[in-house]
């Protein structure tokens, strides 16, 4: 007897969800484990995220053929080679007050037999995840957030891209603002956390950086680089 068990992913897209679900399913399918676990496993692809949850209809094979997707290593295998997710997602919550579709999730994945969600996502989605756990679903959450906004973890799936990717354009971004004697001010995501902007403006060499997690005086930030452009002045009449 196998234990069948869904995984889906939520919210945004990032780098990283594919290669996520590649491992889950090798790792549950390697027969060498099964003696430790003591069980087998049948996963289940959710197609869309809540939204493949929600709009299934378990009793209709067309449906369940557009809404899940069984997943085994053949079909995952050269899935960690590309970004985004192969299974798709959706922001829907499922349990907003002036839609709530909560129960209807619940109902649907009785009927299809599952006995365990895996839900890669973020603060929103593994929200929403946790909220199913009180309901009694069995819930896995792997962290999925290029802000990096979960406590309780120090990794997440995207973060470590968004910070490469945020060098990558301040590297060019410097370029134009040294030709033209500019100061450039970046704006990165992160919502309420500042670890993008920290992580990138230190990656990238900044001379300010902002977070939300701390105030800031104006004043003192145009007295800062007002220092750092006499320095660098200083520095130019050096090496002529």
């Amino acid at each position: 007897m196998k234990t069948k068990i869904g995984v889906l992913s939520a919210g945004a897209d990032c780098p990283g969800i594919n290669s996520a679900i590649h491992w889950l399913v090798i790792s549950a399918l390697d027969k060498d484990l099964v003696p430790i676990r003591g069980m087998m496993f049948d996963i289940v692809g959710i197609v869309d995220g809540f939204k493949g949850l929600v709009e299934v209809k378990p009793d209709k094979k067309e449906s369940i053929k557009r809404w899940t997707m069984p997943l085994n290593a053949d079909i995952v295998r050269t899935w960690d080679r590309y970004g985004g997710t192969r299974l798709g997602t959706s922001r829907i919550n499922p349990f907003d007050p002036r839609d709530d579709k909560s129960e209807q999730i619940i109902k649907n994945i009785k009927k299809l037999g599952l006995e365990a969600l895996i839900v890669i996502g973020g603060f929103d989605s593994l929200g929403v995840a946790y909220n199913l756990f009180r309901m009694g679903v069995k819930v896995v959450g792997i962290p999925k957030t290029i802000d990096r906004d979960l406590s309780d973890t120090e990794y997440t799936l995207g973060f470590d891209s968004a910070v490469n990717i945020i060098t990558q354009d301040i590297d060019r971004l410097r370029i134009t603002a040294g030709s033209h004697s500019r100061i450039f001010v970046v704006e990165t995501m992160g919502r309420k956390a500042g670890w993008l902007a920290l992580e990138g403006g230190e990656a990238s060499g900044a001379t300010v950086i902002l977070i939300p997690e701390h105030d800031f005086v104006m004043e003192r930030v145009v007295e800062l680089l007002k220092i750092e452009k006499k320095a660098e002045n200083s520095a130019s009449k050096f090496r002529a």
